[in-house]
């Protein structure tokens, strides 16, 4: 099957593979890509100061590949959540959540009151969690998520860290009590250069 093309993707497709390899990825971000722990924690073990800086939570209306996966019949509004993840003042991760708005608290207990936590590390302690297949893209400056990736940077006066090339990123199904959470992570290009800090 041929790439769409990016006039495709700017309405909210991407291409989407099952295993990394579709996405052509150097070695050295190959294993931020594929590795299924937390990747808060990983992050956390590369930074001297971590932090999760809150972009925006609130209702809107959900992607064009994200409605099926959250098992939605049409586009729909959702729950929004997206954040940057930054080590030592540097964003190196866009992560966007969408969840239902039929979502119980029974389900999903902590996410309306994350604020600036991580919302990693609940759903990577809680037994409850499930988490399904990473699938893999290379999402080009076209994409929504990525014009949003655009906007939120340019308002927290980090735009200079934000290139104007394809990103790197990959999206898992997590299951919580009958519930349904989708979490899609774009990778910005310094987090190839991360090394384990020694503390």
């Amino acid at each position: 099957m041929s790439e769409r093309s990016p006039s495709t993707r700017s309405r909210g497709h991407a291409r989407w593979c099952a295993h990394v390899n579709g996405v052509n990825a150097p070695p050295e971000m190959r294993h931020w890509l594929t590795d299924p722990a937390s990747l808060t924690a990983k992050l956390i073990a590369r930074s001297r100061q971590f932090r999760v800086r809150r972009l925006h939570q609130q209702q809107a209306l959900c992607l064009a590949d994200e409605f099926a996966m959250i098992e939605l019949a049409r586009r729909s509004r959702v729950w929004e959540r997206e954040v940057l993840l930054q080590c030592d003042g540097q964003p190196m991760i866009f992560a966007h959540t969408v969840v239902p708005l039929t979502a119980t608290a029974a389900q999903w207990p902590l996410f309306g009151g994350l604020g600036e936590r991580s919302l990693g590390t609940t759903l990577f302690t809680d037994p409850k969690v499930l988490r399904g297949d990473l699938q893999f893209a290379r999402l080009q400056p076209e994409h929504p998520m990525m014009r949003r990736m655009a906007h939120g940077t340019r308002q927290q006066g980090l735009a200079n860290a934000l290139p104007h090339t394809a990103l790197y990123a990959r999206r898992s199904l997590f299951r919580r009590n009958g519930g349904v959470m989708l979490v899609t992570e774009i990778f910005l290009p310094g987090i190839a250069g991360l090394e384990l800090v020694r503390r």
